[in-house]
């Protein structure tokens, strides 16, 4: 059967046409795999989480990376990114011998973000009963069980409601090692042990008679921050001045921790934080930047 010239040309076009579209199909769908490669995991502290997420959505408008933050604790930040499971670990603690040696073949790598205390905290209506300031040992003493009503700290007469945390996480092993001398020790004095600090904070501001432990930025009129009483008996408040200063005695750094030197998006992701706007986000969590 023979075909004529310009019915060869409508075929021609045809086949151009088809392939043309078939060609633009599959750019986009290469397109839309890069897009969906373009994301990143980050796990771990709920101290940090806070600058995370902020940070996470400005880097995603600038960048058009997705930045997926989930919390759990500095534990699960270190135990996730040792698995092999998120790109960047969050963490407001050190890394211990024991993690180290639990994943012999992870070059953990820290990134120093920002820095933060860790505030003893009352409910507020112990506070405005005249508890201000106590000292270390005072703290220790309630956390073991051996003072156990705010009458014996010159008080209201009411039980103390001790919370204590999750032992993997960040902000118990900054305040343990500082207030009692071990980051791991028990407290047989704890009534409650709650994990992030939203649950603490709820916790806090739900009870009448509660001390606990939280992250400074945490803080609110119906948490109250305490005053540390120093040896010398001066006494240092809880104020962003002196945690920069390494005034108030439990202070740490906020950290993201890589598997080996970070590179492509997980660096891009850290230098942004380390950036200007990065820090300024620091500040505007309620975290002292690296700058001030």
């Amino acid at each position: 059967m023979l075909i004529s010239g310009g019915r060869k040309n409508i075929i021609k076009r045809a086949k151009k046409q088809a392939l043309d579209w078939l060609t633009g199909l599959l750019l986009i769908l290469i397109i839309a795999g890069c897009t969906k490669n373009e994301s990143l995991n980050a796990a771990g502290s709920t101290t940090v989480l806070p600058i995370v997420v902020l940070a996470a959505e400005r880097f995603k408008a600038l960048h058009g990376v997705n930045v997926i933050v989930n919390a759990g604790g500095s534990g699960v930040g270190i135990n996730q990114l040792g698995e092999g499971k998120i790109a960047i670990g969050m963490i407001s603690r050190n890394i211990s011998d024991a993690e180290i040696k639990r994943y012999p073949n992870v070059n953990f790598v820290v990134h120093s973000i920002g820095k933060d205390a860790v505030v003893p905290v009352v409910s507020s209506e112990i506070y405005d009963a005249g508890i201000k300031s106590l000292s270390l040992r005072q703290i220790g003493k309630i956390y073991l069980g051996e003072i156990t009503s705010w009458k014996q700290l010159g008080g209201p007469d009411k039980d103390i409601l001790v919370i204590d945390k999750e032992k993997s996480r960040g902000t118990r092993h900054v305040f343990m090692e500082i207030v009692l001398g071990d980051k791991e020790v028990s407290a047989p004095g704890a009534d409650l042990v709650l994990g992030d600090n939203n649950e603490e904070q709820t916790a806090v501001m739900q009870s009448d008679s509660a001390i606990g432990m939280l992250s400074n930025a945490w803080l609110n009129s119906d948490v109250k921050g305490l005053s540390i009483i120093l040896q010398n008996g001066s006494t240092v408040e809880p104020k962003l001045e002196n945690i920069s200063n390494g005034r108030f005695p439990i202070t740490r750094d906020l950290l993201l921790v890589t598997s080996g030197e970070p590179a492509g998006n997980i660096k891009a992701f850290i230098d942004f934080i380390l950036s200007d706007e990065g820090q300024k986000i620091v500040r505007d969590s309620g975290y002292v930047s690296l700058e001030q």
